[in-house]
């Protein structure tokens, strides 16, 4: 697969063949569903609780006796039928967290890859940095890729500068070739993959040795 190489400023400048391996596979919703819900999920901090009726502060005595009065039978001020009552079911703690194996998650994200390219969503743009570190700077090398929209930058290298420069911006994510993530990458209305990065990419996640290694 072949795309256009554009400069900084917009401008084609040449072409790259991107590895089919990596960028055109068939899309497998199943798998990217799998993929998206599975960081999800290990994002969830878990730490929602509830008290249940042994936890609830309060007396143990009957707000009423059993017979006479003609009210319903009551236990004590804490069962769940009591305003400030226990709760019945509620959440506790608990880790959401789980794995998925390797060889699925690295499918997902080239199963993705392709879509996007597929889609026409995906820009290659020639190796860059903000030397400046200025958000301004950055702002106006993305005004020359579309309008303002959710994007994400995949780097080749772990550039401070540029990620400083892009911190400001809302709408704008970095990802390194070796980290991606399934949701970023999914939901991004825009991804721009520096030059560099696609021989990396091809290299990290195509079929020879470097297949084999472990994505987190």
């Amino acid at each position: 697969m072949n795309r256009t190489v554009y400069s900084r400023d917009g401008k084609e400048l040449r072409t790259v063949e991107l590895d089919d391996a990596v960028f055109g596979l068939p899309v497998n919703e199943d798998l990217i569903w799998y993929a998206i819900n599975n960081e999800l999920a290990n994002k969830r901090l878990g730490t929602a609780s509830t008290r249940d009726r042994g936890e609830v502060h309060g007396s143990n005595a009957k707000p009423y006796k059993q017979k006479g009065t003609g009210r319903a039978r009551r236990g004590d001020k804490k069962s769940p039928l009591m305003v400030g009552g226990g709760v019945v079911f509620g959440p506790k703690p608990r880790d959401f967290s789980y794995s998925m194996p390797k060889k699925a998650k690295r499918q997902a994200l080239k199963t993705i890859l392709s879509l996007k390219a597929q889609s026409d969503t995906l820009t290659v743009v020639e190796d860059f940095s903000v030397e400046s570190g200025k958000t301004g700077e950055l702002a106006n090398i993305l005004k020359n890729f579309g309008e303002s929209q959710r994007t994400v930058i995949i780097l080749n290298n772990d550039d401070a500068m540029i990620r400083r420069a892009g911190a400001n911006i809302p709408w704008l994510s970095f990802l390194s070739y070796s980290r991606l993530r399934a949701h970023d990458i999914f939901y991004g209305r825009r991804v721009i993959i520096l030059e560099g990065a696609t021989k990396k990419l091809s290299e990290f996640y195509g079929e020879g040795e470097a297949a084999e290694e472990a994505v987190e």
